[in-house]
């Protein structure tokens, strides 16, 4: 490995957006990179890189990187994302340096070309913007321009195109209100296949974020020693019931745009097989789930005896309340790539729409429970958590219900779609955020115990 191969064998491990949490990088190979700015003048050295990350129990992945090079010490404000002397200059993450990600912007906004990699531009962007970084950032990095766009650099890669960027496209072109619209993307070959790199979109101002909005009422409710839910003056109920229909009428866009079709019950069990399958592989990787294991895989025997035909389209896939904005005209929904950890093939495949109803019903357990990791043994926050989550889930219900048909009157898939996604929770928090454990865990049991 060259001398940045080695820096960056210690300095993925530590970043928020990698995926391989837990597990040392064993080598990094650089497959391509691609050259923005050239250095000259004060300016600095920016390459856009494709990195092969091979990690220590076998795994392979791509990440992209927005590498910076300067002489001298850096500026404070990069400090934070040095990785190391490079052959006597500084390397870092230039996504939080204006030079690098203005450079960026104007590729974006004149679909052109730089090397292999190539911009497409649907609208008139003003290349002149500034971008910063957003804070809270996951599994991506997003920028943000000014008030006007933002921009989302997908740091794990898969091969082919992302369903971020035909999803959102297919629903702006159909003149869906619930999407920002795309501006501009960029793609780049990897692994000979060209790929998406990153997604342009308007920048929605002054929108409000679903999770803090959701959390702060959840807030207001432990403020209060005697009321309930419906009694507080931040009570969410009016809220999860609009973006309820908001999600039914993505989902009713989806699938007059993109393909849909309607399945039989060989479907079904093997839709219920990749249930236990994602099952085993959770289990065998935290423990914690072994006490749940039986009855879950019993769950999704009753999901696979079903006999009936399901509808199946495009869907969100990876939908709660950290992916809508709420705005002044209505909500907004993001980030149409699915679950960045699963295959590319499986967050593009026809699935029921249930699965994002289950999706944002857990994230409304989630947002009740959240503060009740500090507090693991109040039973009193303990039951005014489930009194929130309880409400909130059942007024999206009725907002989804009032356009699409009621999810409630089809319980099997609902259940079984609800605890796939809490297993997946599990494995997520059991390698990220250990002390949030016990949320997913505590929801497997409720779920399950309402049959008991």
């Amino acid at each position: 490995m060259s001398r940045l191969e080695d820096l960056l064998v210690d300095w993925l491990p530590q970043q928020r957006w990698y995926g391989g949490k837990g597990t040392a990088v064993a080598r990094v190979e650089v497959e391509s990179r691609t050259t923005l700015l050239d250095g000259g003048g004060e300016a600095p050295l920016v390459e856009l890189l494709v990195l092969s990350v091979h990690d220590a129990d076998g795994g392979h992945d791509r990440y992209q990187l927005l590498l910076g090079r300067r002489e001298g010490v850096l500026e404070q404000r990069l400090e934070h994302a040095v990785i190391g002397d490079l052959d006597g200059t500084t390397a870092y993450d230039a996504v939080h340096d204006h030079d690098a990600t203005s450079a960026l912007l104007v590729l974006l906004a004149s679909g052109g070309a730089a090397g292999e990699l190539r911009a497409t531009a649907t609208g008139d962007v003003d290349s002149t913007e500034v971008g910063r970084v957003m804070g809270a950032e996951q599994s991506n990095t997003s920028l943000v321009y000014g008030d006007a766009y933002i921009y989302k650099l997908f740091r794990r890669l898969q091969p082919g195109p992302n369903p971020d960027v035909e999803v959102t496209r297919a629903l702006a072109d159909a003149g869906s209100p619930h999407v920002p619209a795309p501006l501009a993307w960029l793609e780049g070959p990897v692994d000979g296949t060209p790929t998406t790199l990153g997604l342009l979109q308007v920048f929605l101002k002054g929108a409000s974020d679903g999770w803090a909005m959701a959390t702060a009422s959840v807030r207001d409710l432990f403020a209060e020693g005697d009321l309930h839910a419906d009694e507080v003056g931040g009570d969410f109920a009016s809220e999860a019931e609009r973006l309820g229909v908001a999600t039914a009428e993505v989902h009713q866009v989806m699938a007059q745009a993109l393909p849909t079709r309607t399945v039989g019950a060989d479907d079904v069990v093997a839709t219920a097989q990749q249930l236990h399958e994602r099952l085993d592989a959770a289990a065998a990787a935290v423990p914690e789930l072994g006490p749940f294991v039986e009855r879950l895989h019993a769950a999704y025997d009753a999901f696979g005896r079903r006999t009936d035909e399901v509808r199946v389209q495009r869907v969100h896939g990876d939908l709660h309340l950290g992916q809508v904005l709420r705005t002044q005209d209505g909500w907004v929904l993001l980030d149409f790539e699915g679950e960045p950890a699963r295959p590319l093939a499986e967050r593009t495949a026809l699935m029921n729409p249930l699965r994002d109803v289950a999706g944002m019903l857990r994230s409304f357990d989630y947002a009740a429970r959240h503060l009740l990791a500090s507090s693991p043994g109040d039973a009193q926050l303990a039951y005014r958590a489930t009194e929130w989550a309880e409400r909130n889930r059942q007024a999206f219900c009725d907002g989804y219900a009032r356009v699409a048909g009621d999810p409630r009157e089809q319980p099997e898939l609902l259940r079984a779609f609800e605890l796939d996604k809490a297993v997946y929770e599990v494995v997520y928090e059991a390698r990220n955020r250990p002390l949030w454990l016990p949320v997913p865990l505590g929801s497997i049991e409720r779920i399950l115990g309402e049959d008991a």
